[in-house]
């Protein structure tokens, strides 16, 4: 097998299992979140190392499909399309970041284990789009955009588990982002 060849299919393999752990980390753990129609989850932890593994449009593809799934599977139907969009750009953003960083992840070679202020940024980024975007969304879909203001604090509390769960992870999605791009 030629050396692309191997790369594309490692690619498709690598996309299908995020796209699984996003589902699984979003469907497995849901608090339902009172005075609003969401809940909260660990999977934006998987969303923001989509972003990092698989670049833009893979990542995008994997956190957007895995979390619009999850809303389906869950009964929240007039989330999925949402979801699909706010968490494909999550992703997105992140591996557009990670991209123009030119895999050059970490600050220093004596600090391994220190993500570059673009990474974590990228991931703050995201978090921003989610919680601007679901606070859109849920404004649509109520028809009034003070409700939404409600679940403006239960986005942030997930965003804030994303990122932890994702800066502790991004050692292991890095040393496997070498197996695609090396």
């Amino acid at each position: 097998m030629t050396n692309q060849k191997s790369n594309t299919i490692l690619l498709l393999v690598y996309t299908s299992l995020m796209t699984a752990l996003v589902f699984i980390t979003t469907f497995s753990i849901r608090i339902p979140v009172p005075f609003t129609t969401g809940y909260i989850h660990p999977g934006d932890t998987m969303v923001f190392l989509s972003g990092l593994l698989l670049g833009p449009l893979y990542g995008a593809f994997a956190a957007g499909v895995g979390s619009a799934l999850s809303d389906l599977m869950a009964g929240y139907t007039f989330w999925v399309i949402p979801t699909l969009i706010i968490k494909g750009l999550m992703a997105y953003v992140v591996g557009m970041i990670s991209l123009r960083l030119k895999l050059k992840i970490f600050t220093k070679k004596n600090q391994k284990n220190t993500l570059t202020i673009q990474i974590m940024l990228s991931f703050v980024i995201g978090g921003i789009i989610m919680i601007v975007g679901y606070y859109i969304a849920y404004g649509i879909i109520v028809g009034d955009f003070i409700v939404p203001i409600f679940s403006v604090p239960a986005n942030i509390v997930q965003f804030v588990f994303g990122f932890i769960g994702a800066v502790l992870l991004s050692p292991i999605i890095i040393k496997l982002r070498k197996t695609l791009y090396n």
